[in-house]
């Protein structure tokens, strides 16, 4: 997701949040309006915040490294517990094929750029 995109949503729901919680700080809105306002917003806040990071390893979250190409890992080089897989996709929003990699002890997948 663009980041102005990001910006705007996540704006939105926290401002649908506020204006649920005002609803029903003043009585304005009964309780199904108020929590669904509520609620709607909390979920575009957190589907923003977790969107960021779906093809980012912990460790590039945690160290705050850029994304790599389509959002993934960055660099060529892999932690070498990492397996690559048959798996590709093409990722939507930047169009790039992407190649998952695995830990076959953990199940952890990474995800990087391939062209």
């Amino acid at each position: 997701m663009a980041t102005i995109v990001r910006i705007v949503v996540g704006a939105a729901g926290a401002l649908t949040m506020l204006g649920g919680l005002a609803a029903l700080a003043t009585g304005w809105s009964g309780l199904p309006g108020a929590a669904w306002a509520i609620l709607t917003g909390g979920v575009m806040v957190v589907a923003v915040t977790f969107e960021r990071s779906r093809y980012r390893s912990q460790a590039a979250e945690t160290d705050s490294a850029p994304p790599g190409p389509g959002g993934g890992e960055t660099g060529e080089t892999v932690d070498p517990r990492f397996q690559v897989t048959a798996e590709r996709f093409v990722d939507p929003t930047s169009h790039r094929l992407m190649e998952v990699l695995i830990d076959p002890r953990t199940g952890e997948r990474r995800y990087r750029a391939i062209r």
